[in-house]
């Protein structure tokens, strides 16, 4: 519509009232039939086949890493969660779909617009004339089959979806930062073991080439020994380039440089660990404390509205519109009545011939409404799966950790024998070559264990869908 009348004349308005009443009416009339909003089906068991079945209030896990009791682990958590490039991506893809809500939003209210405009002109030998203009023009679309308000609602899903999915990075993020600070402790752990490991076959070493030296010996039993210490030597640098990428990750994690953690991770520490008494949710609420369960869900939502909204389109659109404009001469003569004009207009767009453009634009958001709903069945499916995962591995590595602290003893002990007895030549050098390979590689698998029984701690945190508070 224009903003201002083409004439400086001043025209009658025509009579309103056909067109107040024709929105009225149209206002009232009934929408579109909605579809179903329901979530599809998905095989949700009563209980957790592994885990305790207690009926006491699930432990929350909203901040599940101050249960591992580590301060340090703690502040690592909450700079990444603070500074991570990934979460601060998913920030502004949640303030976009804000912002679109607000777009597809204003779609439902009148719209207004202003203009001013002043023209000089000269045709011929006539004179030179001037012309101004000033003009509003207001229109507005009532939403009678509710199409633009299908697209509000599917917009509005996306936000909320966005919303779960920045909280579905918040939960990954806390995890691997824990898992990762976890495999630093657990390294320098097994870095010990091995440096101590090497310093006693250090001294079988000595007490060999002793030996040698006095004919007790021979070469052959002096050169195994050698080999023995320079193999656990060999896995010192190993341990220590593991070490250096694992404080580089944790640096890139917190949205640091790589080297930004070396001074302040470089002290050795206990891998932390968790405390028991974890009381597991049913899987039903598992799911609703999902994240990643709730961003599917509401896709499927956003799906939902984007098939009525398509399904809408097919359906006539109507709209009214106005303007008031002022067009003179001179500026002086714009606040005369002759000046004035105004106009009004009632209009209905309905589509006839589109060659079956809207019904395939049905059938492919139906399509992908599929698509939302196969997805959400999937999610549902992959955290089950994630639960009984944790839980089976937990259950798992605790067995094996009793296992190999008991083993892990007696190689000790029985190092520590074959050495004393080693050197009053009760035993010989093949005794005390095995028992110190058999402590290296228990004292390894406890450190190992240890961290992994710590990891499946939080691996089943995050698989309950700890690390963020559902509004």
């Amino acid at each position: 519509m224009r903003l201002s009348s083409p004439t400086g004349s001043r025209r009658h308005a025509p009579p309103r009232w056909p067109v107040l009443a024709l929105a009225a009416a149209l206002a009232g009339c009934a929408g579109l039939t909605p579809q179903d909003a329901r979530l599809p089906d998905a095989p949700v068991p009563a209980t957790w086949s592994t885990g305790n079945s207690t009926t006491a209030p699930a432990t929350p896990l909203a901040q599940w890493w101050q249960r591992l009791g580590d301060a340090q682990l703690t502040a690592l958590v909450e700079q990444a969660l603070a500074a991570n490039t990934s979460v601060r991506t998913a920030q502004a893809a949640l303030q976009q779909a804000r912002a679109q809500v607000d777009v597809q939003a204003a779609g439902l209210a009148p719209q207004l617009g202003a203009s001013a405009s002043a023209q000089r002109s000269r045709s011929g030998n006539s004179g030179t004339g001037n012309s101004f203009q000033l003009g509003f023009d207001a229109s507005w679309e009532p939403d009678v089959f509710g199409r633009v308000r299908a697209g509000v609602n599917a917009s509005e899903a996306d936000a909320r979806a966005a919303e779960a999915s920045l909280a579905d990075v918040q939960v990954s993020l806390a995890a691997e930062v824990a898992v990762n600070y976890i495999e630093l402790r657990s390294l320098q752990q097994r870095l010990a073991i091995a440096q101590s490991n090497l310093a006693s076959q250090g001294e079988t070493l000595q007490i060999t080439q002793w030996r040698l030296q006095a004919g007790l010996t021979t070469s052959l039993v002096a050169e195994q020994a050698r080999a023995a210490s320079e193999q656990t030597a060999a896995q010192i640098p190993a341990l220590e380039a593991s070490l250096a990428q694992s404080r580089h990750s944790l640096a890139v994690l917190t949205g640091q440089a790589p080297a930004a953690l070396d001074a302040q991770l470089a002290a050795s520490a206990a891998v932390p660990q968790a405390p028991e008494g974890l009381a597991l949710a049913i899987p039903a609420e598992t799911l609703r404390q999902r994240a990643d369960v709730r961003a599917a869900e509401q896709r499927v939502r956003a799906a939902l509205a984007r098939v009525s909204q398509a399904e809408a389109a097919r359906y006539p659109d109507f709209g009214i519109s106005g303007s008031v404009g002022l067009r003179a001469l001179t500026l002086g003569a714009l606040s005369g009545g002759s000046a004035v004009a105004a106009s009004l207009l009632g209009s209905v767009s309905v589509p006839l011939l589109d060659g079956g453009a809207n019904r395939a634009q049905v059938r492919a958001q139906e399509a992908s409404l599929e698509q939302a709903r196969i997805a959400y069945q999937a999610a549902v499916l992959a955290a089950l799966k994630d639960v009984e995962d944790a839980l089976v591995s937990l259950r798992g590595n605790r067995e094996r950790l009793v296992r190999l602290t008991a083993a892990a003893d007696a190689a000790g002990n029985a190092a520590l024998l074959a050495q004393q007895r080693y050197r009053s030549g009760l035993i010989d050098f093949q005794a005390v070559l095995e028992t110190q390979r058999t402590l290296l590689s228990t004292q390894d698998g406890v450190a190992t264990t240890v961290a992994s029984v710590s990891a499946d701690h939080v691996r089943l945190y995050k698989a309950l869908g700890g690390g963020w508070q559902p509004q």
